[in-house]
């Protein structure tokens, strides 16, 4: 297995050298760069702004400067400095990644927790009135743009908290600033815990909605075919309680399809929390990536491509673990 997983680290390399490439040369092409709006600014002098663009790299050519930053993440782990913040990249756009996984991470549970039962349930009661229900809610999800359910599910809990005459529900935001009367920062960590998951009800209920439907959906279409399976009818016709024919017999092969899908998910679903996370006012990847492209800051756009490029990488090597191991078919070799 190791030897499988480093062939596919390998063969990702350029995968990755590539997707940097495009990503870098399409930056370059917009006009002006992070030291464009000192040259505008007719107070600053004009040795300093040369001063800045030697110190950040930006008087050599293009391909010195990919090849110089792409060095410096392959051998050192080094991302590159922030020109906007004139600080580490990492230490920029640390904590939105870690704020995205928080959001993307629940959703994910979310997701599977829910959609799995529910399209076992929708297979086993074909065309009954909870089937039709639940095909219409997941139809309602697939249908339904992110940002906008964002802005429906903000309304409610501005209505919940009206009628109730308390805060029941979060309105956006990540923390509050004070937990049980003092500063954020002197609550016990379970306090601060409970606090962020707290605001992550709403943002994590949309996001996973659209994710969910797909999937509600396709686990419904794998049930229906495996319970039409012969090995299915055999074990019926053995006597072998209904319950174990679902959820030992069908389900494991059912559920293959989903497992394959989960290297595409993860994402998809940083995609999809992106304008959630600007609605809900969520400090993530997207907020931080917009700021970072006002900036025209070059090294943190790049850093979180990278991030993302990375994620895409490791769900999909994931995806592939985890398929050979739900189906003993699959070989390593």
């Amino acid at each position: 297995m190791w030897n499988y997983i480093a062939r596919r680290l390998l063969q990702l390399i350029p995968t990755f050298v590539g997707a940097t490439i495009l990503a870098f040369v399409i930056i370059q092409i917009a006009p002006g760069d992070a030291i464009t709006r000192f040259e505008l600014d007719p107070t600053v002098d004009r040795e300093q702004i040369e001063r800045l663009r030697q110190q950040f790299g930006l008087d050599q050519p293009i391909p010195a400067q990919y090849a110089k930053w792409l060095s410096g993440v392959l051998f050192h782990g080094y991302l590159g400095i922030s020109l906007d913040y004139r600080s580490d990249v990492w230490s920029v756009i640390r904590q939105p990644i870690l704020n995205s996984m928080v959001l993307v991470g629940l959703s994910t549970l979310l997701i599977y927790l829910v959609a799995i039962p529910i399209g076992v349930y929708s297979a086993v009661r074909k065309y009954s009135l909870g089937d039709r229900t639940l095909t219409f809610l997941a139809f309602f999800g697939l249908a339904i743009p992110n940002f906008f359910f964002a802005l429906i599910m903000l309304y409610f809990a501005i209505w919940v908290n009206d009628h109730a005459g308390m805060r029941l529900l979060p309105i956006g935001g990540m923390t509050d600033q004070f937990l049980g009367g003092v500063p954020r920062q002197e609550a016990p960590w379970i306090a601060r815990t409970l606090d962020v998951l707290w605001h992550s009800i709403l943002p994590v209920i949309v996001v996973a909605t659209s994710g969910m439907a797909g999937l509600v959906r396709i686990m419904r279409g794998q049930m229906l075919e495996v319970l039409s399976q012969d090995y299915v009818r055999t074990a019926r016709a053995k006597g072998v309680a209904e319950r174990m024919v679902i959820y030992k017999h069908a389900l494991r092969n059912a559920v293959i399809p989903l497992v394959a899908g989960i290297g595409g998910l993860l994402p998809g679903l940083i995609g999809g929390a992106g304008l959630v996370e600007v609605v809900m006012a969520w400090p993530g990847i997207t907020p931080a990536f917009l700021q970072a492209v006002s900036a025209i800051d070059i090294y943190v756009i790049m850093g979180l491509i990278t991030i993302s490029t990375f994620l895409l990488i490791v769900g999909n090597l994931l995806s592939d673990l985890l398929l050979a191991w739900v189906d003993p078919r699959i070989r390593y070799n």
